[in-house]
């Protein structure tokens, strides 16, 4: 699999942004994650990797990284890491486990790895921890249960 290949069998399209050349984006249908995001993904000799910084728009009164859009990158990276046996994983999130172990502020660089535990007929495990600047930020794990792929809008 070359650096241009996407990370598995699925709908993806390479990043338009310079600053991710070598990465892809999900191109299916979720409004939301692409307003929080966006959100790339990659394999590399680690495995699935995926990669988001967030910006002003991100931040808490705090001013670190919200623990909402924390959750969806942990929520889309749950889905990148199901499929790292090959195959997009359609469905929807059923359990969601996460601890926020650290902090992540605007501009960071933001990756999630992970391992996928379990994947069933019905129902797949994994769990992963999101880095910021390469320390820990986020520790999360998940169920999803399959359903078949959206049509496309």
């Amino acid at each position: 699999m070359s650096a241009s290949s996407p990370p598995f069998s699925g709908r993806f399209e390479p990043a338009d942004h310079p600053d991710w050349a070598g990465w892809h984006h999900w191109a299916g249908v979720d409004p939301f994650e692409d307003e929080v995001g966006p959100f790339y993904v990659k394999r590399d000799d680690e495995g699935v990797v995926t990669g988001f910084r967030p910006g002003p728009l991100n931040c808490n009164s705090h001013g670190s990284i919200h623990g909402g859009c924390m959750m969806t990158f942990a929520d889309f990276s749950l889905f990148m890491i199901a499929g790292s046996d090959g195959q997009e994983v359609n469905g929807v999130t059923v359990a969601f486990n996460c601890e926020f172990v650290g902090p992540a502020l605007p501009g960071q660089l933001l990756l999630a790895r992970g391992e996928l535990v379990k994947a069933g007929r019905s129902l797949v495990f994994a769990r992963g921890l999101i880095t910021a600047d390469g320390k820990p930020a986020v520790a999360f794990s998940g169920t999803m249960m399959r359903a078949p792929a959206p049509p496309s809008h």
